[in-house]
């Protein structure tokens, strides 16, 4: 089995742990958030990793920059959405902590992977 060039980024691994760990957050919604904010949480969390694995396979600079700037533009929206969910009581203010270091520190992630593509 192949193993593709974004399997082996460490940005793209802590998304893909990301995604499981907000899939797990999400259950604790209430049932009428589920083609809601559950469901756009979800999509989000998914796109961090997506984008990275799609940019991957960009053959230009500029290509493959364009697709982490998408991917860190979806950890942002996420950051909004868990703070919806913080404010309307769907977390608590441990998981909202947790999940904003976990956002943090892949925004963090995302800029440093950007940067030396675009110089």
């Amino acid at each position: 089995m192949h193993i593709y060039s974004f399997e082996k980024l460490e940005t793209w691994q802590k998304a893909r742990l990301f995604r499981k760990d907000i899939y797990i957050l999400v259950k604790k919604f209430p049932k009428e958030e589920i083609f809601g904010l559950t469901s756009q949480i979800k999509r989000l969390a998914s796109s961090i990793g997506d984008c990275l694995a799609e940019g991957s396979a960009r053959i230009t600079a500029k290509d493959k920059a364009h697709f982490i700037t998408i991917s860190y533009s979806s950890a942002i929206e996420t950051i909004n959405h868990i703070i919806g969910a913080h404010d309307l009581g769907y977390i608590d203010s441990e998981d909202y902590v947790s999940f904003r270091l976990k956002l943090d520190e892949l925004t963090n992630k995302l800029n440093a992977l950007r940067k030396p593509i675009l110089k």
